[in-house]
């Protein structure tokens, strides 16, 4: 699929996560209740980097070229009244959309990542605010008690999309050279690959997965694994093979 033809989709995305965030919220028991899944963060901490995020990114994609300095996030902090803050959340997601579509998906823009799957565009923009909506509802849903497993598509590209924009880089793997695979249920595997050139990943055919002899692997549906990528959720609660620690070694490299 094209990024033109993707894009629209990936809009959705954030506009139906964020909606479902501002939902658990509302039905939290108040803004200072725990986040199990963000240690010492209360529902208003992580509401205020939701919408944090949202304005930041929002001015990145109007403002910035590919090679700027990082612009400051000062001055985007959320009202602490419910109401207003859900409110407030709604209007940041407005404001990140309404950027998202005024500068195109092939617009350059500042980025933390290296640009080698995941380019400096508005695009690759819109599809790294997607799991942040999606893994941060869940940890919204988890402090109003009502946790809920993640929609399939969002939870698909979230694996995809972290494999490609946090996974891939060109820092040294400290270890020996290892491969990491991970088998959604119902969408497919890929392949994490990594040695002293870095790391950086593939998407396995049904027959690369069904042959394939790697380091270790990991099994789940696709919201187990994109939680799991995300450390929701702990690896032994999934079926693994091969050398078990593989996948903490990769996580403790950061």
């Amino acid at each position: 699929m094209t990024e033109d033809l993707y894009f629209p989709t990936l809009l959705r995305m954030i506009d139906e996560r964020s909606a479902a965030f501002r939902a658990a919220v509302a039905a939290a028991p108040g803004l200072d209740a725990d986040v199990p899944s963000c240690p010492g963060w209360t529902l208003y901490d992580l509401a205020n980097h939701l919408s944090e995020g949202d304005r930041f990114w929002a001015y990145i994609v109007l403002n910035t070229a590919p090679g700027d300095e990082r612009p400051s996030k000062d001055g985007l902090a959320a009202p602490r009244e419910r109401e207003a803050l859900i409110t407030w959340l709604a209007d940041s997601t407005e404001q990140l959309l309404t950027a998202l579509r005024e500068a195109g998906p092939d617009r350059g823009c500042w980025a933390w990542w290296e640009p080698l799957a995941s380019p400096h565009t508005v695009a690759a923009v819109a599809r790294r605010r997607v799991p942040e909506s999606l893994i941060h509802t869940y940890d919204a849903q988890l402090a109003s008690g009502t946790p809920q497993e993640l929609p399939t598509t969002e939870a698909v590209d979230a694996i995809e999309e972290f494999l490609a924009t946090v996974c891939t880089v060109t820092v040294p793997w400290p270890g020996e050279p290892a491969t990491m695979d991970y088998h959604a249920a119902e969408a497919g595997s890929w392949r994490q690959t990594v040695d002293a050139a870095g790391s950086r990943f593939t998407r396995l055919t049904a027959a690369e997965a069904a042959e394939s002899k790697p380091t270790a692997a990991v099994y789940g549906t696709a919201s187990e694994l994109a939680l799991l990528m995300y450390m929701r959720i702990p690896a032994g609660s999934l079926r693994m093979e091969g050398d078990a620690d593989l996948l903490q070694r990769l996580q403790d490299w950061g």
